[in-house]
């Protein structure tokens, strides 16, 4: 009776083993079945590497900006049509408006900090859009380019147009065209 029930559990183990042997995955399945799902997987993660660089640099320009826009408003100066005699259509500085430019020049040395200066130029509205971005920024570059002659680094300076459109004064009479026609200094630290 013992060796009955030993046989009886012996061939009930080699049944199991046969039947588990049966469940085993062949070499040709795991190649068809796995095989483009660790293809797909090495696509994504290149995908997730090239989003993480992407992710990883606009972070750093972020971080940059950051900084720059942390800078505090110092003053700012405005050189409109009084100062700068900026005639409609045109970007050229006069005596008068460099004389002021150096002024403002000493001033930055005087206080002897380092600053950012952002030159906005404007125009009245006169004229094409086109054609006001091109004049606000002609004027502004004009202001940028007479700053550097006198010592201000060029990395110290941004320009930036705005052309008609933030005016100062309404655009209906030749008095507040002129004052339209202008060019702010703000000065950041």
């Amino acid at each position: 009776m013992i060796q009955r029930a030993s046989k009886t559990v012996v061939a009930g183990a080699v049944l199991l083993g046969v039947l588990s042997l049966g469940g085993c995955a062949t070499k040709k399945f795991v190649n068809e079945q796995v095989a483009p799902l660790s293809a797909r997987v090495a696509d994504h993660d290149t995908k997730l590497t090239a989003v993480e660089q992407t992710t990883r640099e606009a972070l750093q320009r972020a971080e940059a900006a950051g900084k720059l826009a942390e800078g505090k408003f110092v003053y700012s100066m405005v050189m409109s049509d009084d100062s700068l005699k900026f005639p409609a259509g045109k970007a050229t500085l006069t005596p008068e408006a460099q004389a002021r430019l150096d002024a403002f020049v000493s001033k930055l040395k005087s206080d002897n900090r380092n600053v950012y200066i952002e030159v906005q130029g404007h125009t009245d509205a006169g004229g094409s859009k086109e054609s006001n971005d091109r004049m606000g920024e002609a004027r502004a570059e004009a202001v940028r380019r007479y700053l550097n002659r006198q010592g201000v680094p060029l990395n110290r300076i941004g320009t930036i147009s705005y052309g008609a459109d933030a005016p100062v004064a309404p655009n209906n009479t030749k008095e507040g065209r002129a004052a339209n026609r202008r060019v702010v200094l703000v000065v950041l630290n």
